[in-house]
């Protein structure tokens, strides 16, 4: 059923004439007229008994107006929840990311949108694995690599950076490297083989000032996290991001002024999230967290 002329049958019905309807539809009586026309040669029925004083539902008439009038009220039902959720978002929002930058830096700082928008639900999802957002696996993600899927909207979020650290005990035992050269001789921690995307290019410890001695690692660990506990459990000298060290009393900044090569991060949704507010919202609450933090990250 043609659901344009079911809207004119409505309208019709409500208003008893052919030229209210024309009004409230801004269109012209015959043009209103033909519609029902069609619509009833469509069922092979008769909807109205036309008369003098105006239009007179018949029985079959008097059937689809009741469907016709639920069908209505629930669209304007729908619409106005939608109007609603444009004031006040509500609803899941699927959020994933890595297992070090969620579990570190992203939940900690919830708080204040949990806060702010308290009909939104926050699903958290930490994966090195990039999840699938096409095939509805999460709604939102945080990359911190170039995205592997180019069907998804990708919005640039920040620049992280990284350097070396290592624990005071640690530096109290094998002193502390004044020049890069001097990691020849320390104990080196790096990140190992993992078959889901990482960030690149954290292994640059074992070139970096590299004279004739070949470095190799003391310790691999293909996990950030795990990483991040051997140097401060003081097995070695490490290169971490640095939003995983920020605030970490148990580190320190090895040769200050030697870094690595940044990587950028990207918040990545599919394209029919286009007009969600809930996806925009928490976009422009990362945004707001990450350059409130721009000189730690």
């Amino acid at each position: 059923m043609d659901w344009d002329r079911l809207r004119i049958f409505h309208t019709v019905a409500e208003s008893g004439s052919f030229t209210g309807a024309g009004v409230q539809l801004n269109c012209s009586q015959s043009a209103v007229s033909r519609q029902i026309r069609a619509l009833e040669e469509s069922l092979n029925v008769s909807l109205f008994t036309r008369h003098a004083r105006g239009l007179v539902l018949t029985q079959e008439g008097q059937d689809l107006f009741a469907t016709a009038r639920d069908v209505v009220q629930r669209i304007d039902d729908t619409e106005r929840k939608l109007m609603e959720s444009r004031e006040r978002p509500s609803g899941l929002l699927r959020v994933t990311t890595m297992v070090t930058f969620g579990a570190v830096w992203l939940t900690p700082h919830l708080e204040q949108f949990v806060m702010e928008y308290p009909e939104i639900d926050l699903k958290i999802i930490l994966d090195d694995a990039d999840l699938d957002l096409s095939a509805g696996q999460a709604d939102v993600a945080i990359r911190l690599h170039e995205p592997q899927q180019a069907d998804l909207i990708q919005r640039p979020l920040a620049t992280f950076h990284n350097h070396i650290y290592a624990s005071p005990e640690y530096l109290a035992r094998k002193g502390t490297p004044v020049t890069t050269a001097d990691l020849d001789s320390h104990d080196l921690i790096t990140f190992g083989t993992s078959s889901a995307p990482v960030i690149k290019g954290l292994n640059w410890l074992l070139e970096v000032g590299k004279e004739t001695h070949r470095r190799k690692p003391r310790l691999e660990v293909n996990n950030l996290y795990g990483v991040l506990h051997a140097v401060e459990a003081g097995i070695g000298i490490a290169v971490l991001p640095d939003y995983l060290v920020h605030n970490r009393q148990k580190l320190v900044r090895v040769l200050p002024d030697v870094e690595g090569i940044p990587f950028n991060s990207y918040y990545c949704y599919p394209p029919e999230l286009r007009g969600s507010l809930r996806v925009a919202l928490f976009r422009d609450f990362m945004i707001r967290q990450i350059r409130a933090e721009s000189n730690i990250l």
